[in-house]
């Protein structure tokens, strides 16, 4: 059998199949073996090209490109659209919690193609990878010509030896080929791009100079795929350049062993602001090889901030009131802007996300007899979810928890005087305190006892009106779809815990409404 003219003939001719997807044929699960791809002419399609023809048509079929992405659309997704299509590696560059790494994970899971690796190899393995004649070789029994090229890991190698065109491969996504890091003081060159594993050499009396002996790092791990390096400038000047020795040259040296091989991925990188400004924290070279440089941003609405904590929160069954998640939303948005948190390093949207999962934590730790349902009350627990430097006094951790209550009283202030409703019947609300007071406490249930909040509301009937009105609708009222029920049973009715929630806001908002209409002593309402 002529092994290398077969190889050659598939190697030269067109693809006999139609693709389902850049690189994908429409059969795809039926194509078990290397040999099933000769026999069907099997032609790779690079990372930039799937990326590139994928985005095209989702644009065309109008589908989701960058899953859970929200609120870049106007910006930041455009960005990113063009990038892709001119075939980039990119820089993005932004604070903490700006959703830079997710949109890398969003690109490998929607844009990227699955791809046919042969099972075994450790370093996402096509046949194609190999110059027809060192797979011909492979598949007659015998050993790559070139010891020191790199084309396929030797765990490939030695499975298409030993099966030859019943090697059998496996479709790979794109999330399983791409690699994730984030840049530490201690990553290595040797993480980087691999190295010469004497363990290797001991064991299996490897020869020192052969690509046997050479354990892949992190760029071959995701190649054919994407290595998104998180805090890039971390790396040290020496590190940055191995890296940009491979990705220009594809190779690299380690004392005198030249390892030769090609990651063939797409690199995407982020930064801190700080850090990307700073002069040589970013090698020049490296920074103009990234060739679009992206900004991101936290969300600039708190409708958007809102959608992105409930998509992003861990909660279990429990109910959610509109108005609690727009005074988490608002407080976390206040320290965006207040001169006492350093703002260089920002407030990440996940100090909104948990804090959401630590008030439903207070309310079941409060209240157990009940379904969670977080009201104002319970928000004292926030200071241990938002993160924050503080920039104009000592950065304790003292300071920091008072700065962080300071910011939340001051932005529930604000929120509560938005809320309240104008039509309030604030004349009838006064006139029945006098003589009289409204007691608020986490403990407090709705009903039953002489202090729940639906007792207590029998005397005071005007502000009965006001709560009943406030008390949160169903979420198909919400046609944004930002306020919703944590759990598979979808937005509960109005009940208890909800209408315990409006008890606590109507009274606040009565408090800070111009001019206040109640005022707060301890933990009891009375009248201005």
């Amino acid at each position: 059998m002529d092994v290398l003219g077969m190889v050659q003939k598939s190697y030269d001719s067109p693809p006999s199949y139609e693709e389902a997807a850049p690189g994908v044929p429409q059969n795809h699960r039926d194509i078990q073996t290397v040999g099933d791809l000769l026999g069907i002419n099997y032609k790779a399609v690079g990372v930039r090209e799937q990326m590139r023809r994928n985005l095209l048509a989702a644009a065309r079929s109008g589908s989701e490109r960058y899953p859970g992405i929200v609120g870049f659309d106007e910006d930041v997704l455009p960005s990113i659209d063009r990038a892709i299509l001119a075939g980039h590696d990119m820089l993005l560059v932004g604070q903490m919690g700006q959703a830079k790494t997710m949109l890398a994970r969003g690109i490998a899971a929607s844009l990227l193609s699955p791809i046919p690796v042969v099972r075994g190899g450790t370093t996402n393995d096509i046949h194609t990878d190999l110059p027809p004649g060192d797979l011909a070789a492979l598949l007659g029994g015998g050993e790559i010509p070139d010891p020191l090229r790199f084309h396929v890991s030797p765990e490939a190698a030695r499975a298409i030896m030993n099966d030859g065109l019943d090697a059998p491969i496996e479709w790979v996504d794109g999330t399983a080929r791409s690699r994730f890091i984030t840049a530490t003081p201690d990553t290595t060159v040797k993480d980087l791009v691999g190295y010469v594993d004497a363990i290797k050499v001991a064991r299996r009396g490897i020869e020192m100079y052969r690509i046997e002996s050479y354990s892949a790092g992190h760029l071959m791990q995701s190649k054919h795929g994407i290595l998104c390096i998180d805090e890039l400038p971390v790396l040290d000047p020496r590190k940055q350049v191995a890296l940009l020795s491979v990705l220009q040259e594809g190779s690299f040296t380690t004392g005198t062993y030249r390892v030769i091989f090609e990651p063939r991925l797409a690199l995407l990188a982020t930064a801190n602001p700080v850090d990307y400004t700073h002069s040589g924290r970013i090698i020049e070279p490296l920074h103009d090889r990234l060739a679009s440089h992206i900004r991101t941003r936290y969300p600039s609405t708190i409708r958007d901030e809102i959608k992105i904590i409930l998509q992003e929160a861990s909660l279990p069954s429990c109910a959610l009131a509109g108005p609690m998640l727009e005074l988490l939303a608002g407080a976390v948005r206040r320290a965006r802007s207040d001169d006492r948190i350093d703002q260089e390093k920002g407030v990440s949207v996940r100090s909104g996300i948990h804090g959401l999962e630590v008030l439903v934590a207070e309310a079941a730790r409060v209240r157990p007899a009940e379904r969670a349902c977080p009201r104002p009350s319970d928000m004292g627990c926030l200071e241990q979810a938002v993160k924050v430097r503080l920039a104009e006094m000592d950065d304790t951790l003292e300071n920091r928890a008072r700065t962080v209550r300071d910011i939340v009283a001051e932005s529930l202030r604000e929120s509560y005087a938005r809320m309240c409703p104008a039509d309030a019947d604030a004349e009838s609300i006064s006139a029945e305190f006098a003589g009289k007071m409204f007691v608020v406490s986490q403990d407090h249930v709705w009903s039953g006892g002489p202090d729940s909040y639906r007792e207590q509301l029998s005397h005071f009937p005007a502000l009965g009106r006001l709560v009943e009105s406030m008390v949160p609708g169903d979420a198909r009222d919400d046609p944004d779809g930002a306020v919703q029920a944590a759990n598979a049973s979808g937005w509960p009715s109005p009940g208890d815990g909800l209408r315990a929630v409006a008890v606590e806001v109507a009274l606040e908002c009565l408090r800070w409404r111009t001019p206040p209409i109640l005022e707060r002593r301890e933990d009891a309402y009375g009248p201005a």
